[in-house]
């Protein structure tokens, strides 16, 4: 049985954007192309740095300060790409 990774993360990555920001966030749904930081009022600096700390604990690994920026941060899809290089 082969696991397809690349939902997996995204699902992962999504609950832990949930877990950081809320259910009931503006987002709705949060999908591959919802966009983050920027986007949603409820991510701001603080929660910003709440979701790093949740997603280095969750997959195992520290982020990179040169890896916080708006490239990895624009949307669900490119943090969930990201935490996968990662992982890699």
């Amino acid at each position: 049985m082969t696991i397809d990774t690349t939902e997996t993360t995204l699902d992962q990555v999504g609950e832990a954007i949930t877990d950081v920001i809320g259910p009931d966030h503006s987002a709705g749904v949060l999908t591959a192309d919802t966009l983050l930081f920027g986007s949603l009022p409820e991510l701001d600096s603080l929660a910003l740095v709440e979701l790093i700390t949740v997603l280095e604990d969750r997959f195992g690994f520290e982020m990179d300060e040169d890896d916080i920026n708006a490239e990895v941060f624009e949307s669900v899809g490119s943090l969930a790409e990201y935490v996968r290089g990662q992982l890699a």
